[in-house]
């Protein structure tokens, strides 16, 4: 179980102090999947990097499992919104990273993993010969290898054209299916976030706060065309046009 309770994060710019997080109270369980969504600037990045014990300059707490996050670990995989591969390392030795892939149980779990996100024959390429969603699915495994308890996702799809977009959601669905991984995934998608999540997280701008949590309480897989998913789709776009844009733009990306 991760929980999030009064955390406080600001920022100094030139411009004075930006207030990214106010009051984040939240409560995810363990193997959930939850989406969040939220204009630039919302803190929804902030948050993330805190979860990974990234950023330690905040007010509150989180835990994970009941111990307080007080730094990075390998318990808490991180997923940037590129892929950050090794470029000199095949897409096997880049999941295998700093474990041997001599160790035959290392060999087993990276077999495994290639298989899981749809890289079988593709072990041996280097990251210049993928395609942005196939370097993605092998960041994915690299994190899923160490068997976080938590995965954190930045955008990681926002870079892909939508076909590919869409296909990778897939991927990560197998995977969540697969691994029952809890997962905080962060888009701008409204589409991506009903579509994967159990649960919406909406966020406000600056203060960053959550407007809204909504279940998402659609079985998997999710038809998008389908009545249903077309019904909570317009509830959550209902509230997210409740956001309000922040009057200046310090602090966007945050």
């Amino acid at each position: 179980m991760l929980v999030i309770e009064g955390v406080h994060k600001s920022f100094i710019v030139p411009a004075g102090e930006v207030v990214a997080l106010r009051d984040i109270q939240l409560q995810v369980e363990k193997g959930e999947l939850v989406t969040f969504l939220g204009p630039s600037g919302c803190g929804k990045s902030t948050l993330l990097k805190i979860v990974a014990g990234l950023d330690t300059s905040y007010e509150g707490t989180v835990r994970l499992n009941g111990r307080v996050i007080a730094g990075p670990g390998i318990e808490k995989g991180f997923i940037f919104q590129e892929p950050r591969l090794f470029p000199w390392l095949t897409v096997e030795k880049n999941i295998a990273a700093n474990y041997s892939l001599r160790d035959p149980q290392v060999r087993r779990q990276v077999d495994e993993l290639v298989e899981l996100v749809r890289l079988k024959g593709f072990e041996k390429a280097y990251p210049r010969e993928l395609s942005g969603g196939m370097a993605q699915r092998a960041a994915i495994a690299r994190a899923l290898l160490r068997k976080p308890e938590v995965l954190l996702l930045d955008e990681p799809f926002g870079a892909l054209d939508a076909f590919t977009r869409s296909h990778m959601q897939e991927v990560l669905l197998d995977i969540w299916e697969n691994n029952r991984t809890t997962m905080l995934f962060v888009t701008h998608d409204l589409d991506e976030a009903v579509f994967l999540g159990q649960k919406v997280v909406i966020m406000d701008p600056r203060p960053g706060h959550i407007r809204k949590v909504i279940r998402i309480d659609l079985p998997y897989p999710r038809k998008r065309a389908g009545t249903a998913f077309q019904e909570m789709r317009s509830r959550v776009l209902g509230e997210f046009e409740k956001v309000e844009e922040p009057a200046f733009d310090v602090g966007a990306g945050i």
